[in-house]
């Protein structure tokens, strides 16, 4: 019923049928999710969680590990990519320490839920164990639901870690079943030989655990504390029955974990941007996902959602605010 109705509202705004293409799919989305046929965007929120890799140390990143932590403090000071389009579009932003490997000082607007430092070497023993990949998941769930507390109905996520296209790559080859060569990119920009040195770490990494046979197994494996962290807090953004902005590859492979474990997740996904990074337009496509931009963005960050609500928000504008034929007194199509 409900469905009728918004196609209805739709389509008798004055415009031809279907003129404003996936606005039009977006607005009626959006309706759904909050079962209403008057929309609206609330409190926006996006959250960055950091963490550091194990698997850093092995040369799968052309930078040190030590960016995570500058790179914090940089969200923290407003500099980054992220902090910039927040600002420029209203919404809040929250930085996570998820698992840094670094001791922050004190009196910093920073949301700690450290784990442990750094996620474990994979070429050595699983990224975490059981209890830590639950602890991270009850972490990111708990981040979540204090923000649903201020009224916030649509929440977007981003990480930094050194690293981790590294853990997204696995984890994506291991939940698809797909070669770890046609997952695998050039994260934060390696040259030829480089990225032909991730693909060979990465598959001794996954020679190593031959026997994963669930969902939990393989993130607790080769994910990382803030990809954990991530997935608990889309679960939890789920329940809170908020819209979920879905950022580039590691934040898709996070969304595929929450996928996995219940299908009707994606129910309330909106796909902002394709990035940049080699896999990650299979892996939409395995999803049967289709996202709003293409900026060959591979910053990370949560950027491709900022950057895409100005979009979702036009589509809740027309929906409530662009005339119907009858209102206007415009003769509609015969």
């Amino acid at each position: 019923m409900l469905a009728d109705e918004l196609q209805h509202k739709i389509d008798f705004k004055t415009k031809p049928l279907g003129a404003l293409g996936f606005l039009e799919h977006l607005a009626h989305k959006i309706g759904m999710v909050q079962q209403t046929i008057s929309p609206k965007l609330l409190n926006p929120h996006m959250v960055v969680f950091a963490a550091d890799h194990g698997i850093a140390k092995a040369g799968v990143s052309a930078y040190p590990q030590e960016v995570t932590y500058q790179m914090v403090m940089n969200f923290l000071g407003g500099g980054a990519a992220i902090n910039v389009f927040c600002k420029q579009n209203d919404i809040q932003i929250k930085i996570v320490d998820a698992g840094v490997n670094f001791d922050f000082p004190e009196g910093l607007n920073l949301i700690h839920k450290k784990v442990r430092k750094s996620s474990r070497n994979m070429l050595d023993e699983p990224a975490m164990t059981s209890e830590e990949y639950q602890e991270a998941l009850e972490n990111g769930k708990s981040v979540v639901k204090e923000i649903a507390e201020t009224g916030c109905n649509i929440i977007g996520f981003g990480e930094m870690g050194i690293g981790n296209t590294s853990s997204s790559s696995l984890m994506m080859s291991q939940l698809f079943d797909i070669s770890i060569a046609d997952c695998v990119g050039r994260g934060t920009g390696l040259n030829d030989a480089q990225l032909q040195n991730k693909i060979d770490i990465l598959s001794k990494v996954i020679e190593r655990y031959p026997n994963l046979k669930t969902v939990e197994e393989i993130a607790q494996t080769f994910g990382g504390l803030e990809i954990a962290q991530m997935i608990g807090a889309m679960q939890e953004a789920y329940h809170q029955n908020m819209l979920i902005l879905i950022d580039g590859f590691i934040a898709t492979v996070a969304i595929s974990v929450a996928w996995k474990l219940n299908p009707e997740i994606l129910n309330n996904c909106i796909f902002c941007h394709v990035s940049d990074e080699y896999a990650h337009i299979k892996l939409l496509e395995l999803l049967n996902q289709k996202a709003l931009l293409n900026l060959n963005l591979r910053v990370g960050e949560g950027t491709g959602c900022a950057l895409a609500y100005p979009i979702i928000q036009s589509a809740v504008n027309f929906i409530n605010e662009m005339s119907s034929f009858e209102d206007a007194q415009i003769s509609n199509k015969e």
